[in-house]
């Protein structure tokens, strides 16, 4: 994605945000500190925040961040969890190229004992710090690490945001329908870029497209910078279209592909990069070109609830529905299993998001209540997911279609919904 900013036009955007994210992420060292341990029974609940605040994917955390208030501020209005208000603890991970700083955004959340951790929103940040969490009986759930392969990653981590066997699903399907026929594929390599590429091959492949270039072995490196010589040989092999799969990469590379004369008009970017060009291009460079971003455009009414928190948005909503959502979700599974603390959590999770059935409610305040009233619930919240299924993936996701207006903003267009696989 462009690393200032999503785009929260659409005729109603999203995300998610978010993965590059956004589903975002890149391979790395897993962080295998601390010991399993054991969570003792408590009414405080308290959340931990582990926001991207710093480094590539700082676009991503005021939309979190507004998210994380206003579903605690909405928590603790409708009599917080087990009566007593929510308090909360955050660090800044930054991005997977500071593996230090992600490890000790973590310990430092984790000193304060939380109940629950909401984040990271990236792939790699959460392949680097999941075990740290996870080994002390603490659930998280990321917003945005849509990595195929975190699917049944741990039993303590769960996410709001669709794998991106969806989204790649949903983009090569788009792509074939478009009537592409022969396509190149600008991708960094990343766990993020590279999953997501295979998985919109394969699809693109299936429905009789030729991939041009970047199949398997042109990925460039994240920290890539001049990209003349990558355009150059798309433009070489002819393509009717070009997918960018990068992050704050995108920019440069779009500025090198139309240097070498590559139509973008007829370029395709993924939740990585779907933003708002208007300040960085020439406008209509990118009119006609077609992005897609998982979940649901955010209501009007949603999207002034984040802005009265007092955050600045930085014009983009991504992963906010998702951070907001998890969020209510860990509060609800704490007053359904009478207690705050981390394995009563993880165990009503599930259960609250409606995998067991339950009379559906659609905001902390309302399915209090249900709950009170010895109830089982199914929450529906802004994302439009359904239940968790066996893996901790939310059953079903949509994935909105984006298309680049003349000031090279992308407007939403439409919203394709699928099944999430199991296996």
């Amino acid at each position: 994605m462009n690393i200032r900013r999503m785009t929260t036009m659409a005729t109603a955007l999203t995300a998610a945000a978010v993965l590059a994210l956004a589903g975002c992420g890149s391979s790395g060292a897993s962080d295998d500190k601390g010991d399993a341990g054991t969570s003792a029974k408590t009414d405080q609940f308290v959340l931990g925040e582990l926001w991207p605040e710093t480094g590539s994917l700082a676009y991503l955390a005021p939309p979190e961040i507004a998210a994380g208030k206003l579903a605690v501020q909405d928590i603790n209005d409708a009599g917080g969890v087990l009566g007593k208000d929510v308090t909360t603890v955050d660090a800044d991970t930054s991005d997977a190229d500071h593996a230090d700083q992600n490890s000790s955004a973590t310990q430092s959340v984790l000193s304060k004992d939380p109940s629950f951790v909401i984040g990271p929103a990236s792939s790699s940040v959460v392949k680097n710090v999941y075990k740290t969490i996870t080994s002390q009986k603490i659930p998280m759930l990321s917003m945005g690490a849509t990595s195929t392969d975190f699917s049944g990653l741990d039993p303590y981590f769960f996410r709001t945001v669709a794998p991106d066997s969806v989204q790649g699903a949903v983009m090569g399907n788009l792509i074939a329908q478009d009537g592409v026929q022969n396509l190149a594929i600008a991708v960094f390599n990343d766990e993020y870029g590279t999953g997501l590429r295979d998985v919109i091959v394969k699809t693109v492949e299936a429905a009789g497209v030729n991939v041009v270039y970047g199949e398997s072995s042109d990925a460039f490196d994240p920290t890539e910078t001049n990209f003349s010589s990558i355009a150059t040989a798309i433009k070489a092999t002819n393509p009717d279209a070009v997918l960018v799969i990068a992050f704050d990469q995108t920019v440069p590379l779009i500025k090198s592909l139309a240097s070498a004369g590559v139509d973008t008009h007829k370029l395709y970017l993924v939740d990585g990069n779907t933003s708002d060009y208007s300040g960085d291009f020439d406008a209509g460079l990118l009119e006609g070109s077609k992005g897609t971003i998982p979940g649901v455009s955010p209501t009007d009414d949603f999207v002034s609830r984040l802005e009265s928190t007092g955050v600045d948005l930085g014009g983009t909503t991504t992963y906010a529905a998702e951070t907001y959502d998890g969020i209510i979700l860990a509060a609800l599974a704490a007053q359904k299993g009478g207690s705050a603390d981390g394995e009563t959590i993880q165990k009503n999770m599930a259960a609250v998001s409606g995998a067991d059935g339950g009379e559906a409610c659609d905001s902390y305040k309302a399915c209090l209540a249900l709950l009170k009233d010895g109830k089982d619930i199914q929450y529906q919240g802004v994302t439009g997911i359904g239940p968790f299924n066996k893996n901790n993936d939310p059953s079903s996701a949509n994935i909105g279609v984006y298309v680049f207006d003349g000031d090279n903003k992308p407007q939403f267009d439409h919203t394709q919904s699928g099944d999430v696989p199991t296996d």
